[in-house]
């Protein structure tokens, strides 16, 4: 295992500013952080549920009263909006609600059997490792640590090296609420490192890891010689489908935002638009004053629509996909310090160009043309990815029918939305294993146990 510093500088990506330096956790302080929080959780698993939904309602309510200083955090470690930053932080309190509302609904089956009653107990795991993803520090860390906690489980929480400061805070935040002391630990550092650890510890039951499929396929391998539960949530490439007889003004304002949001550091990104031929001028027509359109700037500024990218790693690697001779339609973006790059569109490009079938995870989409359902449904299956994704049509036949046939985890008609806490989030292929999100979500964190009771002399 390679050396890790002791410490990390923490960038602000709009300034390149040092905004803070946060200690490294190294592989001997995971097991002792592993130890503790095993302790923690059988007395957190044997707590009344009452008391457990209490005092998650509790972490919420504190976390609602930091809200704005949440939001004002994560503008300065992500680079991400204020806009955005402020949801985020209503996200992870509303979904510690949500999970809160869980605990005591958590219940087994009775199952009728010959000879006794049999009857099933859902069980926590015991301590779960969350490693979260930089693009969305905050709600994805909440993802997997509300319902494990919920569910009777420990966490630890590795975050991403170049966005701790929230999930710090938000450890901070847990213990002025009352939960017990070491039920909740944020343990930062580097993938290879940190993250190793966890993935590799026997006392570990599961890892939930938002991230690069490349990540998630090694972590899941490591995971195996301990047949250790993995939930992955990995990469996207996801369709914007466009059919002639849809409301074609609506679906081109709303089109830039379906990738610029986050400056397209989204997984659920709609970056590839497939257009029905017929009306592919009218919409890019329409599509190139929307996208010019759109604010990229001071992500502190309320009016502000799209923020710089998370590193300068991160903006060489978008670069890298668009030479300045091949953007159709392009933005604005300030010059400077910070990682900026503007608002891209590429047309004319062929359907095995690495622009349309790798993730670039930065503000670009292709636009495509297709020429009927059938071509529609193929284009926007031929992707190894299969998160989520759009389609625009006023036929509710031709909606479902294309839903049923598009092979994705997260749908939505005439609109772009993906997540909800209330709503399964997950993906098919290489998008991820597992669910996270919805009613089901606490479940993934348990065991089931059958029990037979005999009744027979």
């Amino acid at each position: 295992m390679p050396d890790q510093p002791h410490t990390h500088q923490i960038l602000n990506p709009a300034t390149e500013e040092v905004v803070a330096t946060v200690p490294a956790t190294g592989a001997a302080e995971v097991d002792t952080a592993v130890v503790r929080a095993a302790g923690a959780q059988r007395r957190w698993a044997a707590a009344a549920p009452a008391d457990r939904a209490r005092l998650l309602r509790r972490f919420a309510a504190v976390v609602d009263g930091h809200v704005e200083e949440l939001a004002r955090l994560e503008v300065k470690e992500a680079g991400h909006t204020l806009g955005n930053a402020r949801w985020e932080a209503g996200n992870v309190r509303d979904l510690l609600d949500y999970a809160a509302g869980g605990v005591e609904r958590l219940t087994g089956r009775q199952i009728p059997v010959a000879g006794g009653l049999d009857i099933t107990l859902l069980e926590p795991l015991g301590v779960v490792g969350v490693i979260a993803p930089w693009n969305f520090p905050m709600p994805i860390a909440a993802w997997g640590t509300a319902p494990a906690l919920a569910a009777g489980n420990a966490v630890l929480l590795k975050p991403a090296e170049t966005t701790p400061l929230t999930a710090l805070r938000l450890a901070e935040l847990a213990l002025e609420a009352g939960l017990p002391e070491h039920l909740f630990q944020v343990l930062p550092g580097a993938g290879d490192i940190t993250g190793q650890a966890l993935v590799e510890h026997p006392g570990v039951a599961k890892i939930v890891f938002t991230g690069s499929t490349r990540v998630g396929k090694e972590i899941m391998a490591r995971g195996a010689r301990l047949l250790k539960r993995v939930t992955l949530e990995l990469g996207g490439k996801s369709p914007n489908i466009v059919f002639a007889d849809a409301d074609i003004e609506r679906a081109a304002a709303e089109a830039p935002m379906a990738f610029l949001d986050n400056a397209g550091q989204d997984c659920c990104a709609r970056t590839r638009v497939l257009v029905q031929r017929t009306a592919y001028d009218r919409f890019l027509e329409l599509l190139t004053p929307a996208v010019r359109s759109v604010v990229v700037g001071d992500p502190s500024d309320e009016k502000t629509q799209m923020g710089p990218l998370i590193s300068r790693v991160q903006l060489e690697r978008v670069r890298g996909y668009v030479p300045d001779d091949r953007a159709a339609v392009r933005g604005s973006a300030p010059g400077g310090p910070g990682f900026w790059f503007p608002p891209t569109v590429l047309t004319g490009v062929a359907a095995d160009d690495p622009a349309v079938t790798e993730e670039i995870f930065g503000p670009v989409a292709v636009v495509l043309p297709f020429d009927d359902e059938e071509d529609a449904i193929r284009l926007a299956n031929d992707t190894a990815y299969g998160l989520s994704g759009s389609l625009w049509t006023r036929d509710i036949g031709r909606a479902l029918r294309v839903s049923r046939a598009v092979a994705a985890g997260n749908l939505s008609v005439n609109s772009h939305s993906s997540v909800r806490y209330s709503t399964p989030f997950g993906g098919y292929k290489q998008s991820g294993v597992g669910r996270e999100l919805g009613p089901d979500a606490l479940t993934a964190f348990t065991e089931t146990k059958n029990i037979f009771i005999s009744t027979e002399a």
